[in-house]
């Protein structure tokens, strides 16, 4: 897969699976990706009360696994938290459900977390064995 087909699959297929450190064990839990644009950033967010959330601020290595339809893309790149109040309140519309979170406790308990720089690898069942290649999303 080349990068545009890379980033439509993820687009197309917005859980992924965040692979995440705490101390010596590894972490892994479904979430929902909010956007992935033409440079591969990936946006989502999570509650500053979660364990995941002090886990992404500990140690920002991570890697998100999306999957479908006999493929997977795992992604890794640089972690980076936002403060932007306009991405926030554009999540939280796209998620009505949130929005009763917000009005109780204010937008300050939302993380929204980018990771940029990233870099992917396709896997398939045709591919399984082949080695492992990985393609810069960031790149033009």
């Amino acid at each position: 897969m080349q990068k545009n087909e890379i980033i439509e699959f993820i687009r197309n297929n917005p859980l992924f699976f965040l692979a995440s450190c705490d101390e010596e064990q590894a972490r892994v839990r479904g979430i929902m990706m909010h956007s992935i644009d033409e440079l591969g950033n990936i946006v989502f967010s999570t509650g500053k009360n979660k364990s995941m959330y002090q886990q992404l601020i500990k140690n920002k290595n991570v890697e998100c696994c999306f999957y479908a339809n006999n493929t997977q893309i795992r992604v890794q790149g640089d972690l980076i938290e936002s403060d932007n109040l306009a991405l926030k309140k554009e999540i939280v519309a796209d998620r009505p459900f949130m929005q009763s979170w917000i009005d109780a406790a204010g937008y300050e308990v939302m993380a929204v977390f980018i990771l940029t720089n990233c870099k992917a690898t396709v896997w398939t069942m045709e591919t399984a064995m082949s080695r492992k290649r990985y393609v810069n999303l960031f790149e033009s």
